[in-house]
């Protein structure tokens, strides 16, 4: 997706970071109870230093609707956060992303027009009415508008297990679909799901909850029909959209051998984005958040391998260091798209706040925010 970003001032560009932290720190004390700051987990240092609160995408944006007297939102984190934060929040607060280029390659790969064109095969070879379709939060704003009118939901890393449990949980009832706006309709039970836009978090739920490889499909977008047979299509409970995450799909099983052979008592905890024969050797599988009250949780003089993002991981090291914390990459693969966020935007977004102008705010338009927020509300309501 392109973005349209503009080249910050030289005054930005050539700052020290020194200079770059006193002008954010002046613009933070000048906005006041006026400005939330929010970091995601990924976040480098120099910017989750100025976090209000720090945490992932879904309970960041929470946290900005919680915060009625914030009426500027800077979210540091990508777009497709920032647009969630837009939809939970009121219409008088403004979210800001510091730099519009910080999107998600996930996210990306599952745009509203291919899944629209998905949904069209799906409905010429079965019936669609009966297929359930579920978007990861990582995605744009129209896609978890697309599943809130189709009766399908919104799930995170943390409740995926729950939300594709409600969507194949029982067959919907007339009376269901006629509530299909309400926060907890049944709309939505089926018996198939098309999953987007992360296959791997789709896998390994669906082996989580009994399911087996005849069980799944690979839906390439990039293909007629998915590159699926009407037969494959018919005979699959699970449908998973060909998308990744661009940090966790490069964790590989050698990573793990790598690291058990040189701390044969350690630890490993996977993110479960990472592939399903990464998953199938980590001790634990969880979300950013499992993640890091794992590594909370353990004994001093544990050794954690740990499948996620660098910044977080290093942070946990950091912040931990009667443990040791390896990040089991060799090569610290950092989430690109995040690391756009840097000091310099964020002093050029609040130095823009300071004098009256609003840069980079993320607006979702009515009719898909209502929709979106259905999505997001069956959601909380599943879980």
């Amino acid at each position: 997706m392109i973005r349209l970003q503009s080249v910050l001032p030289s005054e930005y560009t050539s700052a020290s970071a020194d200079e770059l932290a006193g002008r954010i720190g002046a613009a933070k004390a000048a906005l006041g109870s006026k400005l939330l700051i929010l970091g995601h987990h990924y976040q480098r240092d120099e910017v989750m230093r100025w976090a209000d609160a720090r945490g992932d995408s879904f309970g960041l944006s929470r946290i900005a609707a919680a915060r009625r007297d914030a009426r500027y939102i800077v979210f540091c984190g990508v777009h497709f956060m920032a647009e969630a934060a837009d939809i939970l929040t009121a219409d008088d607060q403004i979210v800001l992303l510091p730099d519009l280029n910080a999107g998600c390659s996930m996210a990306d790969m599952a745009d509203i027009d291919a899944v629209e064109e998905a949904w069209e095969d799906l409905g010429a070879i079965t019936d669609v009415e009966r297929v359930v379709p579920i978007t990861y939060m990582n995605s744009s704003a129209a896609l978890k508008a697309f599943v809130g009118r189709h009766g399908g939901s919104v799930c995170t890393s943390s409740n995926a297990k729950a939300v594709l449990t409600w969507a194949l949980g029982r067959r919907a009832t007339d009376a269901d679909r006629g509530n299909a706006s309400g926060p907890g309709s049944a709309v939505g039970h089926g018996d198939k799901v098309l999953f987007f836009p992360d296959q791997h978090l789709g896998r390994n739920t669906g082996y989580d909850l009994g399911y087996g490889p005849s069980d799944m499909a690979l839906w390439d977008p990039r293909r007629a029909r998915g590159g699926l047979s009407e037969a494959e299509i018919k005979a699959a409970t699970l449908l998973l959209w060909r998308g990744h995450c661009s940090v966790h799909q490069r964790f590989r099983p050698e990573h793990i051998h790598a690291f058990r052979a040189a701390h044969p008592s350690g630890t490993v905890i996977v993110h479960p984005e990472c592939a399903h024969e990464v998953v199938e050797l980590a001790d634990q599988v969880g979300s950013t958040d499992a993640i890091i009250k794992a590594v909370r949780q353990a004994p001093p003089g544990s050794v954690i391998g740990v499948g996620t993002e660098i910044h977080l991981v290093k942070r946990l090291a950091d912040e931990h260091p009667d443990r040791t914390v390896i990040c089991l990459d060799p090569l610290i693969c950092p989430c690109s798209t995040m690391f756009r966020i840097d000091a310099a935007h964020l002093a050029w977004v609040l130095e823009g706040l300071v004098a009256g102008e609003v840069r980079n705010r993320i607006t979702v338009d009515p009719e898909t925010a209502r929709w979106a927020r259905v999505a997001l509300e069956r959601m909380l309501a599943t879980t």
